[in-house]
């Protein structure tokens, strides 16, 4: 059996519908299958009064690639200081450069965009939500 493909899965405490907001602002993302634990079938159980408007589970397309968006229910709060990381590997320098100064605009830059020593640019941030992100551009993809 082979991998298709890796799709990172962001959890929140309560900020899911603004993260995606921010995404969709940011990276162009588009919209898939959007669901609140309100909209659970009843026999997938009971959500509290505090999670009906938290976002159970979303799908985000930037471009290419997938991202799945959820909150956690009250119950069960995100640890701070994830160690992963979204990388967006891109085709285009001014593509990369206009979405990464966009969610750099409300997040903190680790390493501006820069010509890296394997030949690619790059650049690293983290958004407001504290998910860290890698913008890579390959030096052949503009040639």
């Amino acid at each position: 059996m082979t991998v298709k493909q890796a799709t990172p899965y962001l959890f929140f405490d309560g900020q899911a519908k603004d993260a995606i907001a921010l995404y969709q602002r940011t990276l162009g993302a588009k919209v898939e299958g959007l669901m609140t634990y309100a909209q659970m079938p009843e026999e997938a159980g009971v959500c509290t009064p505090v999670d009906r408007e938290r976002i159970m589970h979303a799908l985000l397309h930037i471009d290419a690639a997938r991202v799945m968006v959820s909150d956690r229910t009250s119950e069960q709060p995100t640890k701070d200081n994830s160690n992963v990381h979204i990388v967006l590997d891109f085709t285009d320098v001014e593509d990369m450069t206009k979405k990464f100064d966009a969610l750099a605009s409300t997040g903190s830059v680790h390493m501006p965009i820069h010509d890296a020593f394997w030949e690619d640019k790059f650049g690293g941030l983290q958004d407001e939500f504290g998910v860290n992100w890698m913008f890579i551009c390959s030096s052949s993809a503009n040639t």
